[in-house]
C-alpha cells in the first residue's frame, strides 16, 4: 500500500514539473541564438576592449559612425600594415592611443571581423532600446502566443483535476497505513523494553565482574595517556594551516599554468633569510595591462579590483594615486624565535628547490603549510641529504684546512666570519 501511494505521490509530482518545464521551453523557445561575432569577441577583444567603457583600448560604441565597416576590417585586422601605409585616420588613432599599436588578427577572414562589428552594433541597440522593447515586446508576444496560453491553461485545468483524484486516492491509502503501522509501533516498543531489561543484566553481570572492571579501567587510563601524549606531541604543529587571505591569489594560475618562477615574486630565497613577500608594484608589472578575465566575462575580476585598490591604480585613465596602502597578507609559515632559517642557504648552497619544503605549490589555488616544519622533520632532512661541495663557501673551509695542516694563522674571516647571517638574525 505505501508503494502504491508514494508511485501516485511521484506521478503527480512529475505531471507538475512536466507542465512547468513544457511552458517555460516554450515561452523561451522563440531566443535568438548567440552569433558568431559574440564568441569571437568575448575569447579576442574582451581583454582590451568594452562596448561602453575605455579599458587599454577605446570604448567601442559608435565605431561604426566614425568609421567605414571597410576600414574597420582593415585595421582589425592589421593595424600596424595601415599605420604603414600612410592612412590618416590610422595615424591619427594610433597617436591618440600613446602609439600603442593594436596587436594583428591576420587570422580572421573578412565576415568573422564584420560579424564582430554586428556584434558590437547589436549590444549598442540593445543598450539603446531596452526600456522601449519591454513594453512592444510583451504586447506582441501576448498577441502572437495568445492561442498557445489557451492551450496551455485547458491542459492545465485538465492536470488540476488529475492531481485532485490522486490526492484523493493518496489521502484515503494513507489512513489505511496509518492504521497498520499504529499496530507495528505497538509491538517495536514491546522489543525495545525487552532489549532495554537485556542490557540493565548485562550491566549488573559486568559490575559484579571486579576483575573486568579493572581491566576496563587500565585500558581506558592507556587511552587517555597515549591520547594526551599525542596531543602534545602536536602542540605548535600548523601542517595543513591555511588562513583566508585578504587577496584570493592562485598559485596553481600563475605558478602552475603561467609558469612564473617562485623567484619572481620571492626574490629573496636566493640572497636572504627570508624569501619575502612581494610589494603590490611587483603584481601591476604585469596587472597594468592584464585587466580582463574569462571567468567575469572580459570584466575585471573582483580580486584584481581589490589590488587595484591598494596601489591606488585608476585602470580607464591609467595612472596612480596618492592613497595607497600595504596589504595586509596573513602569514602561513611561522618558526619558533628560537629556531634560525636561512632561505638562501639552503636555495643557493645547496640548491634545494622550493617544492621540497612548500609542496607542490604550482597545483594549489590557495596555498597552506605542506609540511610540519618540526625540529624531526629538519633533522631527517639533514642526516639524508648529500652536502653540495661544489660552490665557494667548501672551497674557502678546504683552504683554511689546508692552512691549519701548514701551521699558518687562520683567521675568522676565512671561514665565514664575515657572514652577515653570523651576528644579525
Amino acid at each position: 500500500m505505501r508503494n502504491i501511494s508514494s508511485v501516485l505521490g511521484r506521478l503527480a509530482k512529475s505531471i507538475s514539473i512536466s507542465l512547468v518545464l513544457l511552458f517555460a521551453v516554450t515561452m523561451t523557445s522563440n531566443a535568438q541564438d548567440a552569433k558568431e561575432g559574440a564568441a569571437l569577441f568575448k575569447s579576442n577583444c574582451s581583454s582590451c576592449h568594452k562596448i561602453d567603457k575605455k579599458m587599454t583600448g577605446p570604448a567601442l560604441a559608435g565605431m561604426s559612425e566614425r568609421h567605414s565597416e571597410e576600414w574597420l576590417v582593415k585595421w582589425i585586422k592589421n593595424s600596424g600594415a595601415l599605420i604603414a601605409a600612410g592612412d590618416e585616420t590610422a595615424i591619427r588613432v594610433f597617436e591618440e592611443y600613446n602609439k600603442v599599436a593594436m596587436p594583428a588578427f591576420t587570422q580572421f577572414s573578412d565576415d568573422q571581423i564584420k560579424s564582430i562589428i554586428t556584434y558590437v552594433k547589436d549590444e549598442e541597440a540593445k543598450a539603446a532600446a531596452a526600456p522601449a522593447a519591454g513594453a512592444a515586446g510583451g504586447a506582441e508576444k501576448s498577441e502572437a502566443n495568445s492561442f498557445m496560453i489557451i492551450g496551455m491553461a485547458a491542459i492545465l485545468i485538465l492536470a488540476i483535476g488529475v492531481i485532485f483524484i490522486l490526492s484523493r486516492i493518496t489521502k484515503t491509502l494513507e489512513k489505511v497505513i496509518a492504521n497498520n503501522q499504529a499496530a507495528i509501533d505497538a509491538a517495536q516498543v514491546r522489543n525495545e523494553a525487552y532489549e532495554e531489561s537485556g542490557k540493565v543484566k548485562f550491566a549488573q553481570k559486568f559490575l559484579k565482574n571486579k576483575k573486568l572492571v579493572g581491566f576496563t579501567a587500565l585500558m581506558v587510563v592507556a587511552f587517555l595517556a597515549v591520547l594526551g601524549w599525542n596531543t602534545m606531541w602536536h602542540v605548535g604543529v600548523h601542517q595543513g594551516y591555511q588562513p583566508v587571505q585578504p587577496i584570493k591569489f592562485s598559485h596553481q594560475v600563475h605558478a602552475g599554468v603561467n609558469q612564473i618562477e617562485c623567484q619572481y615574486c620571492h626574490g629573496g630565497a636566493f640572497k636572504s633569510k627570508n624569501a619575502s613577500i612581494p610589494s603590490a608594484n611587483v603584481c601591476m608589472n604585469c596587472h597594468n595591462t592584464i585587466t580582463a578575465s574569462d571567468h567575469y566575462d572580459g570584466e575585471t575580476s573582483p580580486e584584481l579590483l581589490k589590488l587595484y585598490r591598494a596601489v591606488d591604480w585608476d585602470p580607464d585613465t591609467r595612472t596612480y594615486g596618492d592613497n595607497q596602502r600595504p596589504i595586509q597578507w596573513i602569514r602561513i609559515h611561522n618558526l619558533p624565535d628560537f629556531a634560525y632559517f636561512n632561505h638562501s642557504q639552503h636555495v643557493s648552497v645547496s640548491g634545494i628547490e622550493c617544492q621540497t619544503c612548500h609542496g607542490p605549490v604550482e597545483t594549489m589555488e590557495e596555498v597552506y603549510q605542506y609540511s610540519p616544519l618540526t625540529m624531526k622533520w629538519c633533522i631527517e632532512c639533514h642526516q639524508t641529504r648529500e652536502v653540495n661541495t661544489d660552490n665557494k663557501y667548501y672551497d674557502k673551509l678546504i683552504e683554511a684546512h689546508e692552512k691549519l695542516k701548514k701551521g699558518e694563522k687562520l683567521t675568522a674571516a676565512m671561514i665565514g666570519g664575515l657572514e652577515c647571517g653570523k651576528c644579525h638574525y
